[in-house]
């Protein structure tokens, strides 16, 4: 099988998982291709790396999700809205989007890309979907690119209109940080500002006394989970640099 044929056999892989077959499959390819491939690899002109495709991915995913939210619950304040749009298009969220079709076995990666661990990546994984997103869009229509998110992030999306989703992001940096083996994490409470009715919380969370993020929340519970999104955020790019958290 040649490099080309290769190259198109993973779009033929995608167009089963996602159940939508493009007209201009090169589209689909665009979205499979990083930077970090096309630097290293001599393409056909055609072919581009994924990045315009993810900004046009994001502005169809806001949209998408915003006019759900707004045809669906005339309840919802635009605060409301927000957020449970925030929750929804969050990286972690389409990075396990991306995980559940298994996008990190078909993108192409530069060998170093690949080494350092990008397949699992999700800000890698999270810009594929997005990409993904913008190649139904421009090959289809909108139609065609909501039907696609709503299969994929329906479930995302009733649970975050119910109030249900809250991202578990101490679970996430306690699976990460134990990769590298046993390790002692410690939340630990930095301030509490403000009445006993409005207080806000800030916590900060250790790995073997090592501060790896700080978050701030209405309750410990919201602050500690965001200083552990804090954290996964600060430890990515050790991570790509195949270095481990600071």
């Amino acid at each position: 099988m040649s490099e080309q044929e290769n190259l198109y056999r993973n779009v033929e892989i995608l167009e089963e998982r996602i159940g939508y077959r493009f007209r201009n499959r090169d589209y689909a390819l665009n979205a499979l291709i990083h930077s970090s491939y096309v630097n290293e690899n001599h393409l056909d002109p055609k072919l581009k790396n994924s990045e315009r495709l993810e900004f046009l991915g994001d502005a169809v995913l806001d949209f998408v999700m915003g006019m759900v939210l707004y045809n669906n619950h005339p309840e919802m304040s635009e605060g409301e809205m927000s957020k449970a749009r925030a929750m929804i298009v969050c990286e972690a969220s389409l990075a396990e989007g991306a995980r559940t079709l298994g996008l990190g076995e078909l993108m192409f990666l530069g060998k170093g890309e690949d080494a350092s661990g990008g397949r699992n990546r999700p800000s890698i994984l999270s810009d594929c979907l997005e990409a993904i997103i913008g190649s139904i869009y421009l090959d289809g229509g909108m139609e065609q690119a909501k039907n696609f998110i709503m299969s994929l992030l329906g479930e995302t999306y009733r649970k975050a209109v119910r109030g249900e989703l809250l991202m578990d992001y101490k679970t996430r940096l306690q699976e990460e940080l134990q990769k590298s083996g046993d390790t002692k994490i410690q939340y630990r409470l930095l301030e509490a500002t403000g009445p006993d009715h409005d207080k806000l919380f800030r916590m900060a969370v250790y790995a073997d006394d090592r501060l790896l993020g700080t978050g701030c929340g209405k309750s410990k519970k919201e602050a500690e989970q965001e200083a552990a999104r804090q954290a996964l955020k600060n430890m990515e790019p050790h991570q790509a640099a195949g270095k481990g958290p600071a």
